[in-house]
């Protein structure tokens, strides 16, 4: 999801920012000693989209093969296996301290979280399904934009709600002239915007999560739940299917593009430079989405489409770069 695709992530006990990692994108630790230390943050961040994207191009062409529904199981699925494995011995700890403390609003807070986050990414893969990656991305930035403008003061930031919202005008005067077509893109975009509230909540239960668990352990108790909710749905959808050898390579392929692999570089990058930095270079996820959509899926896109995702890029780039920076207090 992201794409999809924020950015928000508990960090260890830290700060909380719009527009940081999502899971959309959500496996892995982090660690100071990956070998891409050296590596510019800015090339860490674009590394980042571009896989984030890449993975979703690949997901949107195995819906040929497959139902989304199924697809968004092998992503989570690959996920929360790779998250329980690399932190099994901290899981272990959290899940017996849960039982024995009769933690229940952790337990709660942790299990919201695990349920927006399969919402999140089945929500923006029926997307997917219906409309160009690029507008898909550009719709569900509007809840990120919303969280970091609720969480603002600046008089500014109604000038940034009223280019998104030009930009969300804008898509909605497209569609097709063919009623059947137009449905599509309608459920399309409501899946979009769905997913776009999804992320509004994942990045509040990130923060509480966040409070509640060290490190990455929230995160993955969370993917684990993602992965129980999205079982049923998706072998319902997926069937047999899911049995093949290739479909299963392939959406282990869509989990290490669009969960793995950036995590891991924009945990790196964050380390590195301020959460504002970093939310004004995620903004150029949409036009990712939309070039990847191109190249990968033949998705050309209008003049008023292009001009669309540039009102909500800018308008979510002047809400990171003035958004304020949390602090979530130490354990």
């Amino acid at each position: 999801m992201m794409a999809g695709r924020g950015r928000f992530l508990p960090k260890a006990r830290g700060p909380v920012h719009p527009a940081g990692p999502r899971e959309e994108r959500a496996t892995g630790t982090g660690t100071r000693h990956a070998p891409w230390t050296a590596v510019p943050p800015a090339a860490l961040v674009l590394t980042g989209i571009f896989s984030v994207q890449f993975g979703a191009g690949l997901a949107a062409r195995l819906f040929a093969q497959i139902a989304p529904a199924a697809v968004t199981g092998l992503r989570l699925w690959t996920a929360a296996a790779v998250m329980a494995i690399v932190g099994a011995r901290p899981l272990q700890t959290a899940l017996s301290g849960l039982m024995r403390r009769r933690a229940w609003r952790d337990a709660a807070v942790v299990a919201a979280f695990g349920l927006t986050l399969a919402v999140m990414n089945f929500s923006i893969y029926q997307s997917f399904a219906r409309i160009p990656l690029g507008i898909s991305v550009t719709v569900e930035f509007l809840g990120p934009l919303g969280v970091a403008v609720a969480s603002s003061r600046r008089l500014l930031d109604v000038l940034w709600v009223i280019l998104a919202g030009t930009g969300v005008a804008l898509l909605a005067r497209g569609g097709t002239p063919v009623t059947g077509e137009q449905g599509e893109v309608t459920i399309g975009l409501a899946f979009a915007l769905l997913a776009g509230l999804s992320w509004a909540a994942y990045i509040m239960l990130s923060k509480a999560t966040g409070q509640r668990f060290r490190g990455s352990t929230g995160l993955t108790i969370a993917s684990l739940v993602a992965a129980v909710v999205i079982t049923p749905v998706g072998v319902a959808a997926g069937g047999t299917a899911l049995l093949r050898p290739g479909i299963v390579l392939t959406g282990l392929g869509i989990g290490l593009l669009s969960s793995i692999i950036p995590y891991s570089l924009e945990m790196e990058a964050l380390r590195r430079i301020p959460p504002r930095v970093f939310g004004i270079w995620m903004s150029l996820e949409p036009a990712v989405a939309a070039l990847v959509g191109l190249l990968l899926l033949g998705q050309a896109l209008a003049v008023r489409e292009w001009l669309a995702m540039g009102c909500v890029m800018i308008a979510c780039a002047g809400a990171a770069r003035g958004s304020r920076e949390p602090q979530v207090p130490e354990a």
